[in-house]
C-alpha cells in the first residue's frame, strides 16, 4: 500500500474541491469522496463522479449532516479537506465533531482557498464569510485539531478570464474599470496549482498548524500590471475607467447577492491590498511556491494567451 495518507475531500464535487481531488489521486494518495446518495443522480455531477470512478477514487456515501456517516467515512482516512461552499462554512463544526469523535485525523484542512481571513480589511457579505471562516479556524485551534490553513488567493478562473469585469464574458478590448487606483498588487492562482499545492502540503511537516500561502512570484499582480500585460498581448491601449473607493462601496450597498459578494471581494483585494499586504512570517504561515519549487505552476502571463 501506499505510504502517502489517505485523504477525504467533503465537498468534492463543488467548484474547488474537484480540482483536490483530482490532485490527490494524480499525486498518488488514497483519496475519498464524501458524496451525498442525491449527488449520484444528479445529472449535472456525473461528469465529475464519473471522473472520480475513472481516476480511482473511492465515493464515500455520508453527509454533512449525518454524524455517524461522517465518522465512519473519517475513521477509513488520515487527512480530511473540507471545500463546501459559502453556504455550509458554519456547518463545519459538525466536520469538527466528527473529527474529535473519530480521533484519527493527522490534519484537517478547513474550506478556505481564498484570503487569508485572519488578515482582511473586508465590508459587506465577504466580511460575513471571512468571519466564519474565522470562526471554525478558532474551533479548531481549541479542540487541538491538527491543521493546514490554505490561503490561496484568488482563483485565476473566476478573474481572469473577464480582468474581473463586470457581466463580461471575455477580456475587454476597448476598455476597462479598473477599482481604486489600481496598485495593490493581488495574486491570481490556476485551480489546478491550487489543488497540487494543498495536496503537497497535506504530509509536510513544514506545514502543520500552519497558514499556506500560495503566492507565487509570477502570479502576483496589481491590476495595473494586468491590463498592461493584457495591452502587450493585445497590441492595443484601453481607455481606463478608475472607480474610487467610496462609489465601489456606495455600489456594494446597493448590490444585490451575488454581485455584492463579488465587489466586496474585489474591495478587500484590490483596494485594500488584502493578499499582498502584509508579511508571511514563520511563526504563522509558509509559501507554496517556496515550499515546493518543484510545481510548475501556471503564470498569469501564460493564462491570458488563451484569451488572445
Amino acid at each position: 500500500m501506499s505510504d502517502k495518507s489517505k485523504i477525504l475531500v467533503i465537498g468534492g464535487t463543488g467548484y474547488i474541491g474537484k480540482f483536490i481531488v483530482a490532485a490527490s489521486a494524480r499525486l498518488g494518495h488514497p483519496t475519498f469522496a464524501l458524496i451525498r446518495e442525491s449527488t449520484v443522480s444528479n445529472p449535472s455531477k456525473s461528469g465529475i463522479i464519473e471522473s472520480f470512478k475513472s481516476s480511482g477514487v473511492s465515493l464515500v456515501y455520508g453527509d454533512l449532516y449525518d454524524h455517524e456517516s461522517l465518522v465512519k467515512a473519517i475513521k477509513q482516512v488520515d487527512v480530511v479537506i473540507s471545500t463546501v461552499g459559502r453556504a455550509q462554512l458554519s456547518d463545519q463544526v459538525k466536520v469538527i465533531a466528527a473529527i474529535k469523535e473519530a480521533g484519527n485525523v493527522k490534519r484537517f484542512f478547513p474550506s478556505e482557498f481564498g484570503n487569508d481571513v485572519d488578515r482582511v480589511h473586508a465590508v459587506g457579505p465577504a466580511k460575513t464569510a471571512f468571519e466564519i471562516k474565522a470562526q471554525i479556524r478558532r474551533t479548531i485551534e481549541a479542540e487541538g485539531i491538527p491543521y493546514t490553513y490554505v490561503s490561496s488567493n484568488f482563483f485565476a478562473g473566476f478573474f481572469l478570464p473577464t480582468l474581473s469585469q463586470p457581466g463580461a464574458t471575455a477580456p475587454p478590448r476597448d476598455k476597462v474599470i479598473i477599482l481604486g487606483d489600481g496598485n495593490p498588487k493581488a495574486v491570481f492562482n490556476k485551480e489546478d496549482d491550487i489543488g497540487t499545492y494543498t495536496i503537497k502540503a497535506a504530509d509536510d511537516p513544514r506545514a502543520l498548524n500552519k497558514i499556506l500561502y500560495i503566492r507565487p512570484p509570477q502570479n502576483t499582480y496589481s491590476f495595473n500590471e494586468i491590463v498592461s500585460l493584457w495591452e502587450k498581448k493585445i497590441g492595443k491601449t484601453l481607455e481606463k475607467i478608475y472607480v474610487p473607493e467610496e462609489q465601489v462601496l456606495k455600489n456594494i450597498q446597493e448590490a444585490s447577492f451575488p454581485l455584492n459578494v463579488i465587489l466586496s471581494i474585489s474591495h478587500s483585494v484590490f483596494i485594500k491590498g488584502d493578499h499582498t499586504n502584509f508579511e508571511i512570517e514563520p511563526s504563522f504561515g509558509v509559501e507554496a511556491s517556496e515550499l515546493y519549487p518543484d510545481v510548475k505552476y501556471t503564470t498569469v502571463d501564460e493564462y491570458l494567451d488563451q484569451f488572445v
